[in-house]
């Protein structure tokens, strides 16, 4: 896509694109709302983007497709940034970067309501996004838009989104799409962090990020420029506080756990073809009224009923203050890590006399896969001003990257919580070696 084209695209007047937070216009061509109008992409706009957290951030019920769009108004800007990138242009023809934007568009067509909770389970039959995305783009209806109005397969924009592309072209691409600074990131944290009425994913330079990208040593990936570096660091820290105080806060994770354990009791009568297709509403009376188990009924009815009554937390335990206890149970597979908490239950009860049944108690434990990342290279200036560049990694010359990155968000914000009803909450919150108990149960349940 030429320069010339980019700029028309970005400057479209009154009556050519549509608003969107924070007072935002996103450009739209004919072709590109045809896309839009497209019943995967319109059912979208049923999906949250942050799900559960609205029960704790009541402004977050902003869509999917509100931040598709905001991803693709990004891809925009990251053409015309990287247009001054001789290698770039080199290598990405103008039928590269229209797959790029339709990628952008695309990218998030694969989601259902509550699919990262639920896919986190493994339950059978339960397919990952990323496979429900490859099918939709291949359905007649988006395949057809995609040759005709594009001249592009949809093969390619499938592997563009999923990164099994080969080539030069497609390796960047989606880097641009899936990496440390890419379009799907730097959207969603400055709108998430708009929605939920926190400001900690707004504070990072995005302008100045935009200026400093380029591509990396090789010619094969994102990179930024020096210049970009504390606006990079910025992103690690907004990344980590998102995920501390909003996406990880810890009744987030309480009405996570009541989710997965509704699911895990109702698993057998679950319809997976009408989960995966759902909206919002629809999962949630898929939920609700297709299980009459008891213990089912009231955790759907504490997370959608017309009262809010999420599970209390009970303890939490960190990496770092507690390391055996972590690494015992971050990773588990749910089906042992439900196996654990009624073997806890019972210990809790026999420990303090009381009634307390196994779905009353809930852990919560990490999946072992780091959620931030950040691998990126900088190109930096010669300390010599000999005119030459030379390729570090942030990291490297920026030893909070690995802190946040790595030390503070594994160590101390992925933490195993306990979680109990109000009677489990009432009978042992004053209990004492809530850990050495918890240990027993493992073993027990694990032998």
């Amino acid at each position: 896509m030429s320069f010339e084209k980019l700029q028309e695209l970005r400057t479209i007047h009154d009556g050519g694109g549509v608003r969107i937070p924070p007072d935002k216009t996103v450009p739209l061509t004919p072709r590109v709302r045809k896309l839009l109008d497209s019943s995967p992409v319109r059912r979208l706009a049923s999906v949250r983007q942050l799900g559960l957290v609205s029960l704790v951030y009541p402004g977050a019920v902003h869509s999917r497709l509100e931040h598709s769009l905001g991803v693709y108004r990004l891809a925009l800007e990251f053409l015309l940034s990287l247009h001054g990138d001789e290698c770039f242009r080199a290598i990405i023809s103008e039928k590269d970067a229209s797959a790029f934007l339709v990628a952008a568009i695309l990218h998030d067509i694969g989601h259902w309501p509550y699919c990262h909770p639920i896919e986190d389970m493994d339950l059978p039959g339960i397919p990952r996004h990323e496979e429900r995305t490859s099918q939709l783009i291949s359905t007649n209806e988006i395949k057809n838009l995609l040759m005709s109005d594009w001249g592009l397969s949809a093969d390619r924009i499938a592997d563009l989104i999923l990164g099994s592309a080969s080539d030069p072209a497609g390796k960047i691409i989606h880097s641009l799409l899936s990496g440390p600074i890419d379009v799907d990131k730097m959207d969603y944290l400055m709108r998430d962090s708009l929605h939920a009425g926190v400001p900690y994913g707004r504070h990072f330079d995005q302008d100045r990020l935009l200026a400093s990208l380029c591509l990396d040593a090789n010619s094969e990936s994102l990179a930024i420029t020096e210049k970009g570096k504390t606006a990079a660091e910025l992103m690690v820290f907004a990344r980590y506080v998102m995920f501390s105080e909003v996406y990880w806060h810890h009744a987030v994770r309480s009405a996570t756990a009541m989710l997965q354990r509704a699911l895990w009791l109702s698993r057998e009568q679950l319809d997976i073809r009408q989960l995966v297709q759902s909206t919002e509403e629809s999962f949630v009376q898929h939920i609700c009224d297709n299980d009459k188990n008891p213990v089912t009924q009231l955790l759907g009815n504490g997370l959608f009923g017309s009262q809010r009554k999420l599970f209390k937390r009970i303890a939490s335990f960190d990496a770092k203050s507690h390391p055996t206890l972590h690494k015992t149970l971050a990773g588990l597979p749910y089906k042992q890590l439900v196996q654990v908490s009624d073997c806890f239950a019972i210990r809790l009860a026999k420990r303090t006399g009381c009634d307390i049944q196994q779905n009353e108690i809930l852990i919560d434990a990490p999946p072992k896969q780091r959620e931030i990342e950040f691998r990126l290279q900088v190109r930096c200036r010669d300390q010599f001003g000999r005119g030459k560049h030379r390729w570090r990694s942030l990291a490297e010359i920026s030893p909070v990257t690995e802190s946040l990155a790595h030390l503070q968000f594994d160590y101390l914000v992925k933490q195993v919580r306990i979680f109990g009803s109000h009677n489990a909450f009432g009978a042992v919150r004053n209990t004492t070696g809530l850990e050495d108990i918890l240990l027993e149960a493992s073993n027990d349940a694990l032998m």
